[in-house]
This record gives structure tokens, sequence and C-alpha cells, in this order.
């Protein structure tokens, strides 16, 4: 099954999909869980690898969120009492990265975050600088200027990754305070 089978599947859960936005975590219904399970499952088999409870685990955590880095996920895992290895998290991760399922992404820091591109169209982001909120958007009118400017200069795109820092409402309303 491929990424583009996946997301026409899910596409037909929207009425199972609940996207409770509050921070940066996602909520989803049982059977798009178990369609991400078969997915991953699917992914690994290609590659003759097998789907563990560690990395069920991982995925399911992972899928909570928009925007994590490993620790930050290490830290989810562990207050609801689930104990796996930091090195464990992060070979999972760039497993799944390599699967498709997450993208690594270095928003202005040191530090890795792994973007959930699972049920997700092509996006750009908004970065906070301030409180690090990661806010994603789609402007096709950007999209249309990007693919004029590589016209303009005989430029083949293959892909790009938007990413524009300042300050969020919540931070610019504390500034002026």
């Amino acid at each position: 099954m491929s990424k583009l089978d996946i997301d026409n599947e899910n596409q037909n859960l929207n009425a199972d999909h609940r996207f409770i936005k509050k921070g940066f975590v996602l909520q989803m219904g049982t059977a798009v869980a178990q369609k991400n399970v078969s997915f991953l499952k699917d992914r690994l088999a290609q590659k003759h690898l097998k789907l563990t409870k560690q990395r069920e685990t991982i995925l399911d955590a992972f899928l909570k969120n928009d925007h994590i880095t490993a620790e930050g996920l290490y830290e989810q895992l562990s207050v609801a009492h689930i104990h796996l290895g930091l090195a464990t998290i992060y070979r999972t991760l760039n497993l799944l990265c390599t699967l498709g399922i997450c993208e690594e992404r270095h928003f202005g820091d040191s530090k890795t975050t792994f973007d959930n591109i699972l049920h997700k169209k092509h996006h750009d982001h908004l970065i906070c600088r301030k409180c690090k909120k990661i806010i994603e958007f789609e402007c096709l009118d950007i999209e249309k200027l990007q693919e004029k400017m590589a016209k303009k200069f005989g430029f083949i795109l293959e892909e790009h990754k938007l990413e524009l820092y300042g300050y969020c409402k919540d931070c610019n309303l504390k500034k002026r305070i």
C-alpha cells in the first residue's frame, strides 16, 4: 500500500478523524489508528522489518503530535509510564522518516523536530521565536509564485520548505503590554 493509497483511504475516514487542536496535539479515531498501524506494518514488511510493540507505541504517540522532538516524545511516554530508551525513540523516528511518515526539521535551533506528515498535504510553517509555537499553513498563491519564479529562471523545482520566523499573536500581545 503506497502513501497515496493510505492518504486516499484516510480522506474517506474523515468522519472518524477528530482533529482537536490543543497546543500541538492531534487526537484520532480508532479506525484511523488501525489504518496507521496497517500502513506501518506494510512499509516495514517491504524493508523486511517487523512491527515491534516498541515501534507501534512510538508511532501511536508520535501521531498524536504535529511537531515533536525525540526528547519531547520521551517525556510524553515517561509521563504515561511507558519507559523506552531515548536511543530507541531516535532510531524509530528516523525509521518513520525513511518510511515517509515524518520529516526531520530544524526550526531555527539545533534540536531536530519531527514533522508528522502522514495525513497532511504539503504545508509551510510560521515559527514563533519566543514561545516556539509552530503554525502550519497552506497558501496556493505562494505555491504559484514559487513555480513562476522557478519557470522564470529555467529551474526545475522538486521540493521546497518555507519557514517564516517572527512572533505569534500571543507573544505580540505580551510584548506590547
